[in-house]
């Protein structure tokens, strides 16, 4: 990797980590279904001229969308407001143990020990971190955290029903999905929603846009760009640039607490992700470079 890719990626996955404080932020004054409704309003706006229909397959790419937008960000949204931005950077990347996990039943792919091992020390490394008595005050908001990790794994393999449609136009239904979805969410179980954006101040929109559109489009445009052009074994390292940036920024930024036991556990389970992330992405093909 050049050191002009190196230094990109480092700064896509510190972009990426920073969402999460973003949306940690805006969430202390928007509830959370509304939030992920104000996102998705934003990244619409943006990719509305690519909704394409894709004949015979907009059932897929409509359950596609709905898992991996609205349902796992609401979910997620929900634990992160319940929770800390520390916590919650952690336990997400439990997506991929549990999208391996989810392979061998819906795809028949085999697991060998060396996968096994890293989910092992992913699980192992949240249940450390559970038992802390910092984490236990927050232990709703981990299980929503987890429960969207998982809907996150289960889009992950459904994904691959849609594989042709390009990943803007792909994005552009998971906004509209978004929209429509969390509109209906946020009408039936929040409330004042009028009141709550008349009040919002700057920083509040600044991270709803923040969200959207740097995270969403540019974050994961530029990481899906480097996955095409090198071997996840070299990205993968990289994209735990953005847990690990998200706990600095919340310890320097939100004050978040990160007892010992904590730190152990973290880096137990990020250990873990990176040892099943390197492992199933060996025969993901690479695009010479221009």
């Amino acid at each position: 990797m050049t050191l002009k890719h190196f230094l990109f990626a480092v700064f896509i996955n510190i972009l990426m980590g920073f969402s999460i404080i973003a949306a940690k932020t805006a969430l202390a004054h928007i509830p959370p279904m509304l939030f992920t409704a104000l996102r998705y309003a934003t990244v619409l706006v943006v990719l509305f001229p690519l909704l394409k229909l894709h004949k015979g397959r907009m059932r897929d790419v409509l359950i596609t969308a709905l898992l991996i937008g609205p349902v796992g960000f609401a979910i997620m949204f929900t634990g992160l407001k319940l929770s800390t931005a520390s916590v919650t950077a952690v336990a997400n990347q439990l997506m991929v143990p549990f999208a391996a996990i989810l392979s061998i039943f819906m795809l028949g792919e085999i697991i060998h020990w060396k996968r096994w091992f890293g989910i092992g020390l992913s699980f192992i490394g949240i249940v450390v971190m559970s038992f802390d008595p910092e984490v236990l005050q927050y232990k709703l908001g981990l299980m929503f955290v987890i429960a969207g990790a998982l809907i996150g794994a289960f889009s992950t393999i459904y994904m691959r029903k849609v594989r042709e449609v390009p990943t803007f136009e792909m994005q552009a239904w998971v906004a509209f999905t978004g929209v429509i979805g969390m509109l209906l969410a946020t009408l039936g179980l929040e409330q004042n929603q009028v009141e709550i954006i008349k009040a919002a101040e700057w920083i509040d929109w600044s991270a709803v846009l923040y969200v959207g559109l740097v995270s969403s489009l540019i974050g994961h445009a530029g990481m899906f760009w480097l996955i095409k052009h090198y071997e996840v074994s070299v990205i993968a390292p990289l994209s735990l640039l953005a847990p690990i940036s998200t706990i600095v920024f919340g310890v320097l930024l939100l004050g978040d607490v990160m007892t010992p036991r904590m730190v152990i556990g973290a880096l137990i389970a990020l250990s873990g992700v990176l040892i099943v992330t390197v492992r199933q992405a060996r025969k993901i093909p690479v695009v010479p470079l221009d």
